[in-house]
């Protein structure tokens, strides 16, 4: 089981967003236990702190510093206190882990050795820092991605607040892994801040932390930070509660509130009473998150562009750039394989050069051998119009990216047809709906898209990501 799939199961059993700290800070240890040896009387506290909480929260989440204040002792109260866990209660160690050279073993030891759940990491260093953590397919990373630290607006508010870094960090850390590998560390007492990171990020986990400042709206929290089903959001236990002697009444009656409120704020929504202006996300795409991260990593750009076709269209889409971005691409396989595993078909064919990568992808997903028909046919060697092993008579289905106005694919299919073959399907990435699924019915083929041009501008605009006037210019094509 993986870790978001043991946190859901758990946060259904417990009916609770909550997560608590377990953290031997001997300034917030009650004085009950200051009677005893320092790391005995924390010992006893955070068992204490198990024990009461282990029926009523999601998650555990013991922060690796306190404990390395500690010397080798507190590294074994860690273990200690890693194995009074109950093994269904799913572990985020907070390391806030930045160093590059270390990840690989570091990654090794808290995942391999320790057998935490999940681990917390600082984005400065890249995805090259977060990759080491994510080769462990049940372990999953919380990207820092602001603190509720005032001197730190300076550098997360920069350069501007229309345009934060904090929020450059959201859009390129959802590249590095899928919602099920990676989630999102929040530290901030504002509403406004974890509002803009869940219309970026509407897919991920987000840990919200330092959310109990004086004058609190918890109300307000909870609508920023819900997803439209109502959870995604694991909200702290507050730190000075788990001094309290009845801690499992306190607790109790914090689930109870949080639960009252995410029911209210679901009926109210069950209207479309929106989260965020003008937006229905109770209705939104199935593949908005693919749609959102392929404008995020550029593959759709706004301006003039003169088509292939000597048309000039106010957008134009690159996909060739998923190929530098594994976890979109693996989604973009992901959804060809949903319309591709309906069809019936011997080989693959890529349309070159734009597909190919995708149809090398999707004969490995598939395990269905692949063909090409070549652009141009060299004057040497074997002189061939199809690359790739076949037998006359055979069926394909022909892969494409975009599907613009269908002269480069049907082109391609004549090929491989010329050559013995059929083709029946044409599949393809992006239908830009200028009737050439018609077109490529009167030629004899069906047409598939995974998207369409419409459900993306439709999808951008209602996220926030382009402006009305873009939107309309879509619309005039």
């Amino acid at each position: 089981m993986n870790f978001f799939d043991k946190l859901n199961r758990n946060i259904l059993q417990n009916q609770s967003l909550l997560f608590v700290g377990l953290d031997p800070n001997p300034e917030m240890m009650p004085v009950d236990y200051e009677s005893d040896e320092l790391l005995a009387g924390l010992e006893k506290w955070l068992q204490f702190i198990i024990a009461e909480t282990s029926d009523f929260v999601c998650a555990y989440k013991p922060t690796l510093g306190f404990y390395e204040a500690l010397g080798i002792p507190g590294l074994e109260l860690l273990h200690k206190t890693l194995a009074a866990i109950p093994a269904h209660i799913p572990v985020i160690l907070d390391a806030k882990h930045s160093d590059l050279n270390t990840s690989t073993i570091f990654a090794q030891t808290v995942f391999a050795e320790w057998q935490v759940d999940a681990i917390t990491l600082n984005p400065y260093t890249g995805q090259d820092h977060v990759a080491p953590f994510l080769v462990y397919p049940d372990k999953a990373v919380f990207i820092l991605c602001c603190t509720s630290n005032p001197s730190a607006e300076a550098i997360q508010q920069y350069p501007s607040n229309e345009s934060p870094l904090y929020l450059q960090v959201v859009k390129e850390s959802k590249t590095w892994g899928t919602p099920e590998q990676l989630g999102l560390e929040v530290g901030t007492t504002k509403p406004e801040v974890l509002a803009l990171i869940r219309a970026i990020a509407p897919e991920r986990i987000i840990m919200a932390r330092s959310i109990w400042a004086e004058g609190l709206n918890l109300k307000q929290i909870l609508e920023a930070g819900l997803n439209t089903n109502g959870d995604g959001l694991l909200i702290p236990v507050p730190q000075d509660m788990l001094g309290k002697p009845k801690l499992s009444q306190e607790i109790q009656s914090l689930r109870a509130e949080i639960n009252q409120i995410k029911t209210e704020i679901i009926y109210e929504n069950s209207t479309c009473s929106v989260w965020f202006p003008d937006v229905c996300l109770l209705n939104q795409h199935p593949q908005q998150d693919l749609i959102l991260q392929l404008y995020d990593i550029e593959c759709i750009m706004f301006g003039s562009f003169v088509q292939a076709s000597g048309a000039i269209f106010p957008y134009y889409i690159d996909l060739r750039k998923i190929i530098s971005n594994p976890q979109v691409f693996n989604q973009v396989i992901t959804a060809y394989e949903d319309i591709l595993k309906n069809l019936n078909f011997d080989r693959l064919a890529g349309i070159p050069y734009g597909s190919l990568p995708t149809a090398t992808g999707l004969s490995l997903r598939l395990n269905c051998p692949m063909i090409f028909p070549r652009k141009e046919v060299k004057a040497h060697g074997t002189r061939r119009v199809i690359e790739g092993n076949f037998h006359p008579g055979e069926t394909v289905v022909v892969v494409d990216d975009i599907l613009i106005s269908g002269k480069s694919v049907m082109e391609g299919a004549e090929k491989l047809e010329s050559a013995g073959l059929n083709v029946n399907d044409i599949v393809v990435f992006i239908d830009h709906e200028q009737g050439v699924k018609d077109r490529l019915q009167q030629n004899g083929y069906r047409g598939h898209a995974v998207l369409t041009i419409s459900e993306i501008t439709n999808t951008l605009y209602q996220a926030g990501r382009i402006n009305e006037e873009q939107f309309l210019a879509f619309a005039e094509i």
